[in-house]
């Protein structure tokens, strides 16, 4: 078994306290969508906001999924 890494981040901590009790599944898996949705809307505006700054256009998406870059 994997040992836990310590310390335990801020957001860990504050699950840990918000979710001292059991849960349904039902709920759970709500907050695990809730959490998803979270974490990909704050990468969307980080994606948008580098593709303002790079003043990119659709022409350059299309060229960018044809590229290839090696995997380090």
């Amino acid at each position: 078994m994997e040992s836990l890494k310590m310390p335990l981040s801020n957001v860990q901590l504050e699950l840990l306290k918000v979710f001292s009790r059991n849960v349904s599944d039902e709920d759970l898996l709500k907050i695990r969508r809730f959490l998803t949705r979270y974490f990909a809307d704050k990468a969307i505006q980080a994606a948008n906001k580098v593709w303002d700054e790079k003043g990119w256009t659709d022409e350059d998406a299309e060229r960018m999924l044809h590229t290839r870059r090696p995997i380090n």
